[in-house]
């Protein structure tokens, strides 16, 4: 039987910063798994490629089970199948959250997690072409630019965001987050700076490093009260030091689960042999609902017709040739943080503006080209679950649990408002002929009946194997999994609270920590900057 050293199951965003931090020992064998596809489609390194990517393509097509205070609704609930997972198919937008997201983690007794320890490991991630100051580093391997594709519309909604309240923000992860702006993306030169790109490629050419793609992991072998190894389609694989999953938010308890480890009553109703009782694995899932107004274009202000061959081949000789044009866009290039509820400590609204996002696509009363104002409510109250279906080796069971607090309704909605005031900033005049939906002058009863059709997820899962002290936690503050040996979880499913953002940069530093944890290295020294 092949027997490694590590090995990591999930080749996303975390699971590839793992497996070329782990390699950076050259006496220790590494063997990364993942279960999709390498990224050979060039759609996964064009920046627009994106809007190509939330359904079929490097997608599981998974969906959640109904949701009972969304009208009984299963929404499309995308999670990558893909060498680099999200950060090979998102919006490449990088945002770090707010330094109180990580000072509640610690707080909650989760030691070396606060702002201040855990900002030097997004550094140590970061390769900014802008910014290198006690927030960014220019020199690590993850391309950070700022937008090359952004429209004139882009402008236009800064003026506006600042005309209605919002100060203008130059950087959304320095010293302060609050504010409106340009977002920072994870490209270089106008490509795609995913982590399979950023990392794993670096460090494919190492002997000890061993990456198996269309792999797909059965469940964690387990002797005693300590991991072994992993079997696989293609039979047992054993690990000498450990094992570490990485599978996303979803994937790792699902893969827990079907291991035996997690709630026994539900694993014996599933008729799964019960090897440790662990009843945190699955619970505590927390996801960001989104809600946008929708208008119409008085032009062609947006990348709206891409789909069409002849526009999208210009479009794509143009990028070839000079790296410029629509390709580059991320579709999602400015936005920003504002407050929702009274007295927020932090900002709880984040705000995308969509450059012909494809949402609006098939509307009947758009008859030109549309755009879209994003908004999410950042910290919601609900927590919803992951378990096993009937047959444990169908698709998990996703259940969000949106809106099951009043509280996260009630601020969705208020975030709604504030975009549809936004879009009606006559800064906006120029480029807004109309809004479309929910429609001017709708009743609250209208609105909440088209938030209800029309919500969606801002695909930021997190929580579901949570760091902690308590009886509740899945895994400890150094990421291993409570009651079993050789057996770590390192992505967004640790996360005791979703950040305040999208989630693709923190988990990206979750496993720069993660790699330190394993290894035994001392903790990079903690920033001395004041928190944002």
């Amino acid at each position: 039987m092949t027997e490694y050293d590590h090995i990591v199951v999930g080749g996303g965003s975390a699971g590839c910063v793992l497996a070329a931090r782990l390699s950076e020992e050259p006496d220790v064998s590494v063997l990364l798994l993942e279960a999709g596809p390498r990224d050979r489609n060039p759609l996964y390194h064009m920046p627009a490629g994106f809007a190509k990517m939330t359904k079929g393509l490097g997608s599981w097509g998974w969906q959640t089970v109904p949701q009972r205070h969304l009208g009984g609704r299963r929404l499309n609930y995308t999670q990558a199948k893909v060498i680099g997972g999200g950060s090979s198919i998102n919006a490449q937008i990088y945002t770090r959250g707010h330094a109180g997201d990580y000072d509640a983690w610690a707080a909650a007794g989760c030691e070396g997690w606060s702002y201040r320890e855990v900002l030097p490991y997004f550094r140590r991630s970061e390769g900014n072409e802008r910014f290198s100051n006690a927030y960014h580093s220019g020199t690590g391997p993850l391309g950070v630019s700022m937008p090359r594709g952004a429209l004139p519309i882009c402008d236009a909604f800064l003026r506006a965001a600042q005309d209605w309240g919002m100060p203008y923000n130059p950087d959304f992860n320095g010293v302060r987050q609050a504010g409106c702006g340009f977002y920072q993306l994870t490209q270089r030169d106008a490509r795609r700076s995913s982590a399979a790109r950023a990392f794993l490629v670096p460090a494919e050419g190492r002997a000890n490093l061993t990456v198996r793609t269309g792999v797909a992991v059965r469940r964690v072998m387990v002797e005693g009260r300590r991991a072994v190894g992993v079997e696989t389609a293609d039979g047992p694989v054993r690990a000498g030091r450990g094992v570490v999953l990485a599978a996303g938010a979803i994937g790792s308890p699902w893969l827990l689960m079907r291991s035996g480890i997690g709630p026994a009553d539900h694993l014996r109703q599933r008729g799964v042999a019960v090897v440790h009782d662990l009843p945190g694995v699955g619970e505590n899932l927390q996801d960001h609902l989104d809600l946008c107004t929708i208008a119409e274009c008085t032009g062609a202000h947006t990348y709206d017709g891409m789909d069409r061959w002849d526009r999208a081949a210009r479009a794509g000789l143009q990028y070839l040739l000079t790296r410029t044009g629509p390709v580059t866009a991320s579709l999602f290039e400015t936005g920003g943080f504002w407050y929702a509820e009274d007295g927020a400590p932090s900002p709880d609204i984040q705000f995308h503006l969509g450059q012909g996002s494809g949402i609006e696509k098939g509307i009947e009363a758009l008859s030109g080209h549309g755009v879209t104002l994003n908004s999410a409510y950042l910290r919601p109250r609900s927590r919803g679950t992951v378990r096993l279906d009937a047959d444990p080796d169908a698709p998990p069971l996703i259940d969000p649990n949106y809106w099951a607090d009043p509280h996260d309704r009630a601020m969705s909605l208020r975030g709604l408002e504030m975009a549809r005031e936004i879009m009606a900033q006559p800064a906006l005049a120029p480029f807004v002929r109309r809004e479309v939906l929910p429609g001017a002058g709708a009743s609250e009863r209208e609105v909440m009946e088209y938030a209800v059709c029309a919500a969606k997820t801002d695909h930021h899962p997190a929580g579901t194997c949570r760091m902690g002290v308590d009886d509740a936690a899945v895994v400890d503050p150094a990421l291993r999994v409570r009651g079993i040996e050789g057996l770590r979880v390192c992505d967004a499913s640790v996360m005791p609270r979703v950040p305040s953002s999208n989630t693709n940069a923190p988990t990206l530093a979750v496993g720069e920590k993660g790699a330190d944890l394993i290894r035994g290295l001392e903790p990079l020294p903690a920033a001395v900057v004041p928190p944002n």
